[in-house]
């Protein structure tokens, strides 16, 4: 059971309006906690109460096409850009210039070029079980191993097809793309029903897979530099079933200041598996003098 207060708002960025749940204090530094597929923000529930112990103030969205957030029509409303400016735009609401953010899957993708494409606004960065993009590119074209875990990108490129396999049966196929890909205690049945809700809402299942069918249309454009100046903290689950860890120390060698943990009993969903620990080593991370972060 949670002990923070959560608050629930429905705030405009970027031309569209997210739902966020905030916690901790309103003048606390800014941390931003993004979810990626098939995620919204309760995934991050095991952290919330120790970032508001430590003074942060928190905020979830569940980002677009996501949940109880706007969905916007078409993929290219999903292009890698305007979802990191809903971001930002977030940022802006809280009349924040700067603040940490903190990625899961495609919440870390999106984490990940903030970092390299508006520095002046990260103060510190914290990705979970997701690799660099170039690194991940580079792995792409040489690993046949990571081509045979990322197989579902392909099929959610056909249109409308992926979208009905998802939800037929009372969403059995979203809940196998969670439950295979974690371990046996993840995941509690109140954990998937959650979930089946959310991915109930209308075009939700779309919106979410439009993210891969966007990223695969278009290409971002390039980076001024694709290394982090921030200080950067990059957690890894070691049994990640979709994702290599070969990707993970390649990952941090982009990063200026960057520290990687490895978590051998972790699968994808570190920040579940690991919850405590996991909590710790963010608290630690978004807490401490930048000085001491950047070692």
């Amino acid at each position: 059971m949670l002990r923070a207060t959560l608050r629930h708002r429905q705030i405009s960025t970027n031309s569209i309006e997210l739902h966020v749940v905030e916690a901790g204090p309103e003048d606390g530094p800014l941390v931003l906690l993004l979810h990626g597929f098939p995620d919204c923000w309760f995934g991050w529930e095991g952290q919330i109460d120790a970032l508001v112990d430590r003074g942060l103030r928190v905020w979830i969205p569940d980002q677009r096409g996501y949940h109880l957030s706007e969905k916007p029509h078409g993929v290219a409303a999903y292009r890698l850009e305007r979802l990191a400016g809903d971001i930002l735009g977030l940022m802006d609401a809280a009349e924040a210039p700067r603040a940490a953010i903190v990625g899961h899957d495609w919440g870390a993708m999106v984490a990940w070029w903030l970092g390299m494409t508006a520095p002046d606004r990260v103060e510190r960065l914290a990705i979970l079980n997701v690799p660099h993009p170039d690194v991940f590119r580079r792995t792409l074209l040489r690993n046949i191993d990571q081509w045979r875990r990322s197989w579902y990108i392909l099929l959610f490129q056909i249109p409308g097809l992926p979208e009905r396999l998802f939800l037929r049966q009372d969403a059995a196929l979203g809940v196998r793309a969670l439950v295979e890909s974690a371990l046996p205690t993840t995941f509690s049945d109140v954990d998937l029903a959650r979930y089946r809700e959310a991915w109930s809402q209308p075009g939700a299942v779309t919106g979410m897979i439009n993210w891969y069918r966007a990223i695969a249309r278009y290409t971002p454009p390039k980076p001024s530099s694709p290394r982090l100046t921030m200080p950067t903290l990059l957690l890894w689950g070691m049994r990640d079933v979709a994702l290599s860890t070969t990707m993970a120390r390649p990952s941090i060698a982009m990063c200026d200041h960057g520290r990687l943990v490895l978590f051998d009993d972790a699968s994808h969903w570190v920040q579940r598996d690991a919850a405590e620990a996991v909590s710790t080593l963010l608290g630690d991370f978004l807490t401490s003098p930048l000085s001491d972060a950047a070692r």
